[in-house]
């Protein structure tokens, strides 16, 4: 493919090196005279190690050249955006140079191709940029001929600076943003022979990813962190901690406790966070992400009771299905469905309550004492399966898998324990 590549820095710069190396014809455009200059000199604009050795190879067989600027995209193939989003003042991203990009490609494109110009943008937006920025740009620009000359893709990228060369030939993974979710041949071709796996989305979740994936790194890091400072001021080994840590690739280093759904409850995770907050108040380590824990997690509680509140009328009838912290167990402890529950219950909403493990009078110790502090009536609210599967009710609300064993016809059901 003929390809152009719009922002020739870290990320433009690597990609349009390793496109040359797979054979494509490339060219890169950037507003700086002087990195163009570089480029075409055999002098890369950036340290990273590969692009120096991937250059030179690209230059002597002629597959790559640097410009100022193009007019004429009649035989390009695919355009790749990468010029950067800087931050605002605000915290914000800078889109001018998002925008103003987009409007050099919509003048320079003929509105009369054969076949639409794919336009790929590896720069960082918000979810919602390309139908609200990008694409009414196109179409000012090029009116009713605007999807058919033009196929707009988002296209993260997953580059790590220093080893930018080896994830761009084996990155994690590929997520390509369509205006109908479906495959584009073009991004197909351009990711051919690259063993990863493949996810075709709608855009807005293709923006999105980066916000995701680059929060929980930091967050990683943080965390580590954190961990490291109360460790180093108790005179223990954070590095065989952390060794010990990373082995667990079944809980820790895995997809579980990743899925967004409930809060977490239980009797673990919220007593062993306070009793780390306390040892860290104690010796000074200021775990301000560990100490945010429990307060988010108070306010996902909330957030979910509104949510499910807003979904039911005035003295609404409701069946909760599920209300231990976790199915097929009856533990009650800092469940976060029992303090849904009770915000119900203040809100004067008729509740029923499906658990087919939890039985009154079997509970005890803390286990009773929370239940029947935070919840006094559970007794009353639980109902048999043939009462939950009979209703009426005005809502279902599922906070647990227990949901995929009942016949609740109908029903409008909505499921807590994961967002869709």
């Amino acid at each position: 493919m003929k390809i152009a590549i719009f922002g020739l820095g870290y990320v433009g710069f690597t990609a349009a090196c390793c496109l040359a190396h797979d054979g494509h014809e490339v060219i890169g455009i950037d507003v700086n005279a002087d990195k163009v200059s570089e480029i075409n000199a055999g002098h890369p604009p950036i340290k990273e190690p590969q692009v120096g050795e991937l250059l030179t190879e690209a230059l002597g067989k002629g597959l790559i050249r640097a410009v100022s600027e193009i007019s004429d995209l009649s035989d390009v193939d695919l355009a790749i955006v990468c010029v950067g989003t800087p931050s605002s003042t605000d915290g914000s991203h800078n889109m001018s140079y998002v925008a103003e990009v987009t409007r050099q490609i919509a003048e320079a494109v003929s509105p009369d191709r054969a076949r639409p110009l794919t336009v790929a943008y590896r720069s960082t937006f918000r979810p919602g940029t390309v139908n609200q920025l990008v694409a009414p740009i196109f179409r000012s620009a090029l009116g009713d001929r605007f999807e058919a000359a033009v196929e707009v893709v988002y296209n993260p990228e997953f580059l790590r600076e220093a080893t930018a060369v080896q994830d761009f030939f084996a990155p994690p993974k590929i997520v390509v943003g369509t205006r109908d979710g479906k495959l584009s041949q073009v991004m197909d071709l351009m990711h051919e022979g690259l063993d990863a796996p493949v996810f075709y989305t709608a855009y807005e979740e293709a923006e999105i990813t980066k916000f995701v994936d680059n929060t929980w790194h930091a967050v990683k890091v943080a965390f580590a962190n954190e961990i490291g400072r109360v460790c180093h001021k108790m005179d223990v080994s954070a590095k065989k901690v952390h060794e010990i840590f990373v082995s667990d690739t079944k809980l820790n280093i895995s997809p579980y406790y990743t899925r967004p759904g409930g809060a977490f409850g239980g009797s673990c995770l919220p007593k062993d966070v306070r009793a780390l907050q306390h040892i860290s108040s104690e010796i000074g380590a200021h775990t301000h992400l560990i100490d945010s824990l429990l307060r988010t997690n108070e306010a996902h509680k909330t957030s979910q009771a509104q949510d499910i509140m807003a979904r039911l009328p005035a003295d609404g009838r409701v069946l909760m299905v599920g209300l231990a912290f976790k199915a097929e167990t009856d533990d009650l402890r800092e469940s976060p469905n029992v303090d849904i529950a009770r915000r119900l219950l203040q809100g004067g909403y008729q509740l029923s309550v499906y658990d087919p493990e939890i039985e009154p009078a079997d509970l005890r110790g803390q286990n009773l004492g929370y239940a029947f502090t935070h919840l006094p009536t559970v007794g009353t609210l639980l109902v048999d399966k043939a009462t939950a599967e009979a209703g009426p009710w005005d809502l279902v609300v599922a906070s647990n898998r227990i949901i995929e064993g009942l016949d609740l016809g109908t029903a409008e059901i909505m499921r807590t324990y994961e967002y869709d």
